[in-house]
């Protein structure tokens, strides 16, 4: 852990900040008080493994759930891009990967002039804090918090109580500067390696307040119910009550420091969870997360939208806007502040996705739009040839394939995630799981059109590099050239396209 304390403070008009009253008592001093900011992220959380958003596993999240009630639950939210560390810079950046160059596991361009949320907020006076995750927060390699603890300072990032103590440490800090802070808490639950308790615990790591097992839990759609595949998930489940252990005692320490009545508090997860069909790709399961807001005061408790779409490239403007800070400079999304105080808000009916690289082998790049009843989904990278695999890979996959053998929906859905389709279109009234690919059957060519125009339209009004490919998918030679002009390293991948999976690239892990 440490402390930094940054070369200079561009100390500017303060009078434009929001000053939130409090009737409550609080740590702050004074008769205004600045509001704080606190983002609480998990690590490849499925939102459905949440009791408040229906898990039917019991006694899953009760902190999670506890927070919920005293929340809005905005319940179709979603990340535009389902990996760490680009999901973590449109968070940061309030742009989509392609503009910010966080396409992966790159950092930004020097010469990039795009503003961290931090770095806007540090000007008015913020000090800026993350715990866990810190390099896959930091978009920016000149960036310095002004507090940070990593994976290492955390128990193997799976210690509650050493994110208990290191929340108080910052808070503490606050109260004796008196000064507002923003702080990104992020959980390295459930990320793999998932708790297997015949596993010893190394590190720091704790035991999760409750352990499941395979009978106890629920297989979602998208992969098979088979003995290896409830097995993993156990494990998975296990990591996830000990996420929830972990925000419980977040919250505990937020709660002991006097800070939660003027405390912005937002739970989400970065992406959905580490197996196959989720992570690293651009499914709803890859994308759709949980997204939770307590706001005193202004948001009601125990409230609900299941109308409105955001996602987290609308992120950054929400909380310059909920503090009245200007946002200098054009971004790629919105602020939905209005639904935050139960207000409506036009144009709030789809949600757009990417994925360029991912952990391991070659681009993989994906666009895809969804709204209340389509999921449409273009593999630029996809020629029937290339493999696709990442780090999801764990006993699901394998014992996926195992099954594979003998019986053929299995290995249907294996081929599926391996080498896809350049298109693919899915009803969400009726496949959440997106198994039936309905861009195949004659009867959806209508909707298809609509679809293609819809996301070609996003990539040319975001300057998407990706463009020319897309326009060009009807003649692969042409668009092979222009996939070509992007992702250079393909070229070079693709002299044994079966390998095209097992080259690293220039991509590092996740």
């Amino acid at each position: 852990m440490k402390t930094i304390t940054p070369k200079y403070l561009v100390v500017a008009a303060l009078s434009v900040i929001c000053l939130i009253p409090i009737t409550k008592t609080s740590a702050q001093t004074g008769s205004a008080r600045k509001l704080n900011v606190l983002l609480f992220t998990a690590d490849d959380l499925d939102r459905n493994t949440l009791g408040v958003y229906g898990s039917p596993v019991k006694d899953i999240s009760p902190n999670i759930d506890r927070f919920a009630g005293q929340s809005l639950r905005i319940d179709h939210a979603f990340v535009n891009s389902a990996i760490c560390a680009p999901s973590r810079g449109i968070i940061m950046t309030g742009l989509y990967e392609h503009n910010s160059g966080v396409n992966g596991f790159y950092k930004m361009k020097d010469e990039s002039k795009a503003q961290l949320i931090t770095e806007v907020l540090r000007t008015y006076g913020y000090k800026v804090g993350v715990l866990g995750k810190v390099g896959h927060s930091t978009p920016k390699a000149s960036f310095h918090w002004d507090y940070e603890a990593d994976q290492g300072d955390l128990g193997n990032g799976r210690s509650p109580s050493k994110y208990y103590e290191h929340v108080k440490a910052f808070l503490t800090e606050r109260k004796n500067d008196n000064k507002p802070f923003y702080f990104m808490v992020n959980s390295h639950d459930p990320h793999r390696p998932y708790y297997n308790p015949s596993i010893p615990l190394k590190d720091g790591e704790e035991k999760p307040s409750r352990i499941y097992a395979a009978n106890e839990i629920a297989v979602p759609g998208f992969v098979s119910d088979l003995p290896g595949v409830r097995e993993e998930l156990s494990y998975y489940f296990n990591s996830t009550r000990r996420l929830d252990d972990t925000f419980g005692k977040v919250m505990q320490a937020l709660e002991e420091s006097g800070f939660a009545e003027n405390t912005l508090v937002i739970f989400l997860s970065d992406n959905g969870i580490a197996i196959p069909f989720a992570k690293a790709n651009a499914y709803n399961a890859s994308n759709r997360t949980p997204f939770l807001v307590r706001w005193p005061g202004v948001v009601k408790g125990g409230s609900v939208n299941d109308k409105d779409f955001v996602s987290t490239v609308d992120y950054l403007p929400t909380i310059l806007d909920a503090l009245n800070i200007p946002l200098a400079g054009k971004g790629d999304g919105k602020s939905f502040l209005p639904l935050l105080k139960g207000n409506a808000q036009a144009g709030r009916d789809k949600v757009y996705t990417q994925i360029d690289y991912k952990q391991g082998g070659g681009p993989t790049p994906m666009r895809a739009v969804q709204d209340g009843h389509y999921l449409y989904i273009y593999n630029a990278w996809a020629d029937g040839e290339r493999i696709y695999s990442n780090n999801n890979e764990g006993l699901t996959q394998k014992a996926m394939e195992a099954a594979a053998a003998t019986n053929p929906e299995i290995a249907a859905r294996v081929r599926s995630y391996r080498y896809r389709a350049v298109e693919e279109l899915y009803d969400l009234r009726k496949d959440l799981s997106n198994v039936t690919n309905l861009a195949i059957d004659p009867a959806y060519k209508a909707q298809l059109e609509t679809y293609r125009k819809d996301i070609e339209k996003w990539m040319t009004d975001n300057r998407d590099p990706l463009l020319k490919v897309f326009q060009n998918r009807n003649n692969p030679e042409l668009a092979q050239a222009e996939f070509y002009k992007n992702y250079p390293e393909a070229k070079v991948l693709d002299k044994d396209k079966t390998r095209y999976s097992k080259n690293k690239g220039a991509v590092a892990a996740d």
